[in-house]
């Protein structure tokens, strides 16, 4: 017989199941307790709402993944982009790669459950949006990328990475979905670098300052 303890996990590993799988809104409390193999009266002893076992699951999701979201630890964010950028992608294609619940569970609670669902994930997933942000706008201001909105540039680099799963197989000849995790980091790295380095011609504009050019 599985350990009193087990109980609530195996619930919240049936919940992530079903929930990332049928929506919110299609998955009862008796098909989670069923997959659980647990009386649906087991369940509300530990959970009093659905809700609650979805908010359980969902913080379970981000519990699992917050080694690899937090690998961008403080001494590489002064590196280079050309080094860092990779880091982030690989960062995000483990995330997307290893825990595809993790983009369900937050499209659902932002969709069906909504609620607290903006003020969970913010605090979950601002410190890594922010981290990525702050080292955009340094290197922007250091003329290491090119002058466009931090922000943007963020939500550009994640989104693409959690889309291209799926997104990738609804075009046509598109290679990407048929890729491993390596070569979806490598492709993704190089297309981000090519987009946000500036050129050479770019880099030099930007070191002739104004004075330089009164002066010259």
């Amino acid at each position: 017989m599985p350990k009193k303890t087990d109980v609530p996990s195996r619930i919240v590993r049936a919940a992530i199941a079903l929930f990332s799988r049928q929506g919110y809104h299609r998955t009862s409390t008796r098909d989670i307790a069923r997959l659980a193999d647990v009386s649906e009266v087991t369940l509300y002893r530990y959970f009093e709402h659905k809700e609650d076992v979805f908010w359980s699951a969902l913080a379970s999701c981000f519990d699992a993944v917050k080694p690899r979201l937090g690998s961008l630890d403080p001494s590489a964010r002064n590196s280079t982009p050309e080094a860092f950028l990779p880091r982030i992608v690989n960062a995000l294609v483990d995330t997307a790669t290893f825990s595809p619940e993790l983009a369900r569970m937050v499209a659902i609670a932002l969709l069906e459950v909504r609620g607290k669902a903006e003020e969970v994930c913010r605090g979950h997933l601002t410190p890594l949006f922010t981290t990525i942000t702050n080292y955009l706008q340094k290197n922007i201001q250091a003329g290491n990328i090119r002058d466009l909105n931090p922000e943007i540039m963020t939500l550009g680099i994640a989104l693409t990475v959690f889309a291209q799963p799926e997104l990738s197989k609804l075009i046509e000849g598109c290679h990407l979905s048929k890729m491993d995790s390596r070569q979806v980091v490598e492709a993704y790295s190089q297309f981000w670098l090519a987009a946000l380095l500036p050129s050479s011609q770019e880099r030099s504009i930007k070191a002739f300052s104004p004075l330089e050019e009164l002066t010259a």
